[in-house]
């Protein structure tokens, strides 16, 4: 079930920035994914999130007690 959230978000870029841009060198790549990725975590609302944004969601996350993260 966890590699569902991965493919969906791999799916994603490639149709929404890859696949839309003649990309002809790897400098043009790194700024199309790093403008992608700024734009699907501030930006882009999620259904998963009821249309919130993911960084709204990270922020609204309430820090693990003293001793780290889940386990």
């Amino acid at each position: 079930m966890d590699k569902v959230m991965i493919e969906r978000l791999w799916k994603s870029l490639k149709y929404e920035c890859v696949y839309w841009r003649e990309l002809k060198t790897g400098s043009e790549l790194q700024s199309a994914l790093a403008w992608w990725f700024n734009f699907y975590n501030n930006r882009r609302p999620h259904t998963t999130f009821g249309g919130c944004k993911s960084m709204e969601i990270y922020h609204k996350r309430a820090p693990y007690p003293r001793g780290g993260g889940p386990d």
